[in-house]
């Protein structure tokens, strides 16, 4: 079992010349946690994820219009917000190391990385689908062996 068997291809991503409205926006549009940022030769330079929007985002509590607010966003580079030299891999190595990996340094997500040039995406909810996977393969070979 390999990363690529497992990982999301075609993934959305942002350019690093993007700002935390556009993160936000497409975070909120299609639900995705984790959004990697490519520079203009789609190198990976970073990723960003919903908790960073949200970490970026001026307090409920503060005296601010909603302009003041968007305004926020709308200057806001993403590069301030993203995680810089993210975790990656490649789409050859075993699972088994890409589950090490988002378990030991508590991630939730790996940008699987190929000659330099994003060639997908692996989170731990792609993990827990495997392990379903697992779980139920095992559960029945365990009814076959008592039929």
């Amino acid at each position: 079992m390999y990363v690529k068997d497992y990982m999301t291809s075609n993934v959305t991503t942002l350019t690093d010349d993007a700002r935390l409205i556009d993160a936000a926006l497409l975070i909120r549009r299609t639900g995705k946690r984790h959004v990697p940022i490519v520079n203009s030769e789609g190198k990976v330079v970073g990723i960003i994820s919903d908790r960073d929007v949200a970490r970026m985002a001026p307090s409920i509590l503060g005296q601010m219009t909603p302009e003041e607010y968007n305004r926020i966003f709308e200057s806001t580079p993403i590069t301030v917000a993203m995680t810089k030299e993210p975790m990656t891999i490649g789409p050859d190595e075993p699972i088994a190391n890409a589950v090490n990996q988002l378990y030991s340094k508590k991630i939730g997500a790996l940008l699987v990385v190929h000659d330099g040039r994003l060639a997908g995406i692996l989170t731990v909810n792609d993990m827990l689908g495997l392990l379903n996977e697992l779980l139920a393969e095992k559960g029945n070979a365990a009814s076959a062996a008592l039929d």
